[in-house]
């Protein structure tokens, strides 16, 4: 796993500044494997971190995935289970991807808290590029005109989280039509590009990342 370049943000008064790591391209094993060893390595002072990136083609699923939202038929793309909550998604290039290591006993949040925060950093991000989006009750996500853009997974481990969202700024849509994203049979899913938005990948994440910083820093 090469970290193309670290900084570090300030954070609240809950802890230390959160590290941001931009990891490029990176293999989704190689970086699951990264994100525990980091979560169980880790102490009471260890700075909360951000790695952002983008995967190559590959579909995933949570503990709980059922193989009826699998995908149909051989796309020639690997399918991985993944320890993240959540059933099938597909992550590709051009899409945005933002793993969040947070310590949630220091910073006193919930799951629920932090999946809040999370969709709020991405709703901010669309107001920025006066998008309108949504959150839809039991359906973790951020959606718009009801096609998701982005969507959450975590793990906790530890009284610590590790995996985190998804936000589809240019990425082929294609691979999404084999599976039921999230588990939602016919789900609609779109990207910020059809919406009107022509950042790159990176240049959203730069923008994402501060949303995430002003959420994660709240007390």
């Amino acid at each position: 796993m090469q970290d193309r370049r670290t900084q570090s943000l300030a954070g609240g008064s809950a802890g230390p500044p959160i590290a941001v790591r931009r990891l490029g391209r990176s293999g989704y094993r190689t970086i699951c494997e990264a994100m525990r060893q980091f979560t169980d390595a880790r102490s009471p002072q260890t700075p909360d971190e951000l790695w952002l990136l983008e995967h190559p083609p590959v579909y995933t699923y949570g503990v709980a995935g059922r193989a009826e939202h699998l995908p149909r038929g051989d796309a020639g793309i690997p399918v991985i289970k993944s320890d993240r909550g959540g059933q099938v998604t597909y992550h590709g290039p051009g899409q945005l991807i933002a793993y969040t290591l947070v310590d949630l006993r220091r910073a006193s949040l919930t799951v629920r808290g932090l999946v809040g925060r999370l969709e709020q950093a991405v709703l901010d991000l669309l107001q920025d590029y006066e998008v309108r989006g949504e959150r839809r009750e039991g359906a973790p996500g951020i959606y718009v005109s009801g096609a998701k853009v982005a969507a959450l997974g975590l793990r906790i481990r530890g009284g610590c989280s590790y995996h985190g969202l998804s936000l589809n700024v240019d990425l082929d849509l294609a691979p999404f039509a084999a599976i039921d994203p999230c588990g939602y049979p016919g789900l609609a899913v779109t990207r910020l590009r059809d919406l009107g938005v022509a950042e790159s990948t990176e240049g959203v994440g730069e923008r994402l990342v501060q949303h995430l910083i002003e959420q994660l820093s709240r007390p």
